[in-house]
């Protein structure tokens, strides 16, 4: 016992050797496929928050929705309406791009009141939504890095134009 023949002696690796290498052979194979279940790959970094801009994909839907119940409330209103609704949807699609995000499948809900029974009513209340809308793009525009900006000032630029083309 202990003793190595001239042959192990010769090679330089003893039967120990070879016993411990094929050990940590089959011990590495075994550890290898539970790694890929992230039973020892703890992360516990939060996920990151949602991007600032992704209420804008749902405010620029919500405005669309408005626009069109509008317009199917007030037909005379249509033609002037439809193309502002279809800017807002264009405004969703290109912030969804950017974000990197879908679409909801579904439409936005209704908008939460009722458009006015007259027409004069509902441009008013359109404009007052692109107001605000205007307002939370420009706020938007202003906190965003400067490879979103020009969308953003773009989409701010076209509130302030459909306030005046409801006038």
């Amino acid at each position: 016992m202990g003793k190595t023949t001239q042959r192990d002696q010769a090679s330089g690796h003893s039967r120990r050797k070879l016993l411990r290498a094929g050990a940590l052979l089959v011990l590495g194979g075994a550890v290898t496929p539970l790694t890929g279940c992230d039973l020892f790959d703890r992360d516990d970094q939060p996920p990151p928050p949602p991007d600032p801009l992704r209420p804008m994909v749902d405010e620029s839907l919500t405005l669309a929705a408005a626009y069109q119940s509008s317009a199917t409330a007030h037909p005379e209103l249509a033609a002037r309406l439809n193309p502002i609704a279809e800017a807002h949807t264009a405004h969703a699609r290109e912030l969804a791009r950017v974000l990197g995000v879908a679409l909801p499948s579904t439409a936005p809900a209704a908008p939460t009141t009722a458009p006015a029974a007259n027409p004069a009513g509902a441009l008013a209340a359109l404009r007052a939504l692109e107001k605000t809308a205007q307002q939370s793009a420009t706020a938007a525009c202003a906190a965003a890095p400067a490879e979103r900006a020009a969308l953003l000032g773009s989409i701010v630029a076209a509130r302030a134009t459909h306030q005046e083309a409801l006038k």
